[in-house]
């Protein structure tokens, strides 16, 4: 009887512990932005599904400020998840939520039962420290209560930049290359920069300034140092200026009473250096200045640079500090060369982000580089991708989707914060000079890949986007097309193209743009966006491999940088695509209904890459002799099917309408079984009939017109 009774008494502990974990696992979390803009209405996602009638029977509605129900157009988007807000004018508001309106609500509770927002005519700046440390314990509160928070997505996007410009950059003006950048008037940063006379080059923790006026026999002229902890990353180089960004760790200001003595935290700071190289042989450094967080792109026109750093500061600093510091970080050697905070009066709110990081942005005038003000505005909100022509600068974030309830019972993971989908939030910002406005802002479907996936012409914003998961075979993947107009409101798609597979480049060219797409085969697609209501695909080319890299060559003509693949049957199953040598593809698109692969050229074997495959700067061109260039490293295929390195150094090609040929092969065969990273060509410049190949230890000359060796200049350790 006794043990009866013992067993009993087990179960319903059991069943007791149970039914907590249940009711522990079924909170409801509420993530939803503070800030709205009136155009772009309001949004809330949650962690389980509503009732589709909820607004209709009041169980979720929406108070003022003085506590009066207001009448606004509310509904519950398919996914049964999202609750959108539109129409709703200017004002502070409190959405209500009540139990009822959850699907299969007994074992659930609601973690917030208000949620208030702001809804704002236009973008606003903080007013104060309350609402900066109002916006971090909110977000606290939606990590707390829902522990599994994660944003990982299904698969990285490479980050190779997957178009280039007709701008060229390389070899797009004077008797010198430079940066293939991708908006023309827009230059990039990059790790090799040129005059004409002089090469500035990044050499590990320095930057070495090379005197190659004559070519067979290159001197260093000057070098610049930094210390341990500052590591050079980009060069800009304008008139008489040289610019160098690098980044830093440094000690978290005002924080040495808060800590002990033998640990002090430390920020990571964007630095920007700023020399006089009038003489280059005695360059001066004229200011310092820098801005906290991570380095997510610049570019400098109008002689105006322009960059955006990501900063993630330690709000749970909230939890231990009566007053943390959870604004960004800058200094200027102008000032002192302090760390002071960015001023709240020049700090906003992303709208429809809640998200705990910043996006600043950073311009200074370089016509006066000792003296011009430096303009920091800082974003609450992440951003990944940056796109930016003369007059507007783009930023993207992901914006994750909530799973529906089917979707999840598919036996995806059981989480809201782990989605398989994310949409992307895009950012407009008007360019006035050092001053940087935000516009707009819109929500597109899917996901980009790099910064060439969008683009602006004649105030049209285009996009194209991969939606899901390319292996996903309960929900393929498709890729869309978006237009938007000034005020960022779609007017025109194409979607649902190349289901199960995803972009691996695009390129738009004027009224046209090129999408390739990969899983077995690469499709080429060429898409009409001359109307900007009603885009439409044109034509669609299927060839082995893919191109995750396009270059215009003329009007008519692409050419596409990428892998070579085939097919390898599988015994009971689907063949395994396998990836062979790097591939150059001419393309014809005169005839935009029927693209065609004119020429190929098939560079090494498996295992054989080129920088340019992810970094579209790593692309030398030089127009008027048809040349493209770009560094490798070759391998092949040995005995017993083991892939061994057979070199490494640069390629040129001279490829015409007419097809590829290649023009010199600058790379060294070695029985090495690694390249050596010191002498690994990094970038390839020309300068009136020379060429150059840069890496990390040395610089070679060759002349353009034979391709013969004519000098090395090698850097001291």
């Amino acid at each position: 009887m006794k043990k009866k009774k013992f067993w009993v008494i087990a179960i319903m502990a059991v069943a007791a512990i149970g039914l907590v974990f249940v009711v522990l696992n079924n909170k409801v979390s509420v993530s939803a932005s503070p800030i709205a803009l009136t155009e772009q209405g309001w949004k809330a996602n949650f962690s389980s599904s509503l009732q589709q009638e909820a607004v209709e029977k009041g169980d979720v509605y929406i108070t003022d400020a003085q506590n009066k129900r207001v009448e606004t157009e509310m509904y519950i988007q398919d996914n049964g998840k999202t609750l959108e807000v539109v129409g709703i004018t200017t004002g502070e508001y409190r959405l209500h939520i009540k139990k009822a309106a959850l699907k299969n609500r007994f074992f659930k509770s609601l973690t917030d039962t208000e949620i208030s927002f702001v809804v704002q005519e236009q973008l606003e700046k903080l007013s104060g420290e309350v609402q900066l440390r109002d916006y971090f314990g909110r977000l606290m509160e939606m990590y707390q209560n829902n522990q599994r928070y994660d944003v990982s997505t299904e698969e990285t996007a490479e980050s190779s930049d997957s178009a280039a410009s007709k701008s060229d950059g390389a070899g797009a003006e004077g008797d010198y290359s430079t940066t293939n950048n991708q908006v023309e008037g827009v230059d990039e940063a990059d790790l090799v920069k040129t005059d004409g006379s002089y090469i500035y080059s990044i050499s590990e923790s320095r930057v070495v300034i090379s005197d190659v006026r004559n070519p067979q026999e290159m001197v260093i002229a000057a070098e610049l140092p930094f210390t341990e902890n500052t590591y050079p990353e980009q060069l800009f180089l304008t008139d008489d200026t040289l610019v160098v960004m690098g980044s830093r760790y440094s000690a978290y200001p005002n924080m040495s009473a808060r800590m002990p003595h033998s640990w002090t935290p430390q920020i990571g700071v964007t630095s920007v250096y700023l020399y006089d190289v009038s003489n280059p042989q005695s360059p001066e450094l004229i200011r310092e200045f820098g801005t906290e967080g991570y380095l997510n792109g610049a570019r400098l026109t109008n002689n105006i640079l322009y960059f955006v750093t990501n900063v993630y500061p330690d709000y749970w600093m909230l939890e231990e500090q009566d007053e943390p510091e959870l604004r960004p970080h800058q200094y200027d050697s102008k000032q002192g060369g302090e760390l002071q905070p960015v001023p709240y009066d020049s700090i906003s709110i992303l709208p429809g982000t809640m998200e705990g990081s910043y996006s600043v942005i950073t311009a200074i005038d370089l016509t006066a580089p000792e003296t011009n003000e430096i303009s920091t505005d800082g974003f609450l909100g992440g951003s990944e991708q940056l796109y930016m022509n003369e007059d507007h600068l783009y930023l993207t974030a992901l914006a994750y989707v909530p799973l529906d309830d089917e979707e999840m019972r598919d036996g995806r993971r059981m989480d809201i914060w782990f989605p398989q989908q994310a949409n992307t939030e895009v950012f407009k910002f008007g360019l006035n000079g050092t001053v940087v406005e935000f516009m707009a802002s819109a929500e597109i479907t899917g996901s980009l890949l790099n910064q060439f996936s969008m683009d602006e012409y004649d105030g049209y914003f285009r996009a194209v986007t991969t939606e899901g998961i390319a292996w996903d075979l309960t929900s393929p993947s498709k890729n869309h097309l978006f237009v938007l107009d000034k005020q960022m409101n779609q007017v025109g798609s194409v979607e649902d193209l190349a289901p199960g597979e995803r972009i691996y480049s695009a390129r738009f060219i004027k009224d046209k743009a090129y999408m390739v797409t990969f899983k077995e085969t690469d499709p080429l697609f060429v898409i009409d966006v001359s109307t900007p209501s009603s885009p439409k695909v044109l034509g669609e080319l299927k060839i082995p491999g893919f191109s995750n890299y396009l270059h215009p060559l003329d009007e008519d003509h692409l050419i596409g940088f990428g892998y070579d693949t085939k097919l390898v049957p599988v015994k009971n199953g689907e063949p395994r695509v396998v990836t062979g040598g790097m591939k150059i593809s001419l393309f014809d698109v005169s005839d935009f209904e029927n693209p065609l692969e004119k020429d190929t050229e098939i560079i090494g074997g498996p295992g054989t890459y080129s920088a340019l495959q992810y970094d579209h700067k790593a692309l030398f061109t030089h127009q008027e002799k048809n040349l493209f260039g770009f560094p490798a490293s070759l391998y092949d295929e040995t005995e017993k099917d083991y892939i061994g390195f057979e070199g490494e150094g640069a390629l040129i090609y001279s490829i015409t309408p007419d097809g590829i040929s290649l023009a010199a092969n600058l790379s060294e065969q070695t029985t090495d079984q690694y390249g050596d990273w010191n002498k690994a060509v990094q970038r390839i410049l020309y300068i009136d009939e020379e060429l150059y190949t840069v890496a990390n230890g040395e610089i070679k000359s060759y002349g353009l017109e034979t391709f013969e060796p004519t000098g090395t200049l090698e850097f001291d350790k």
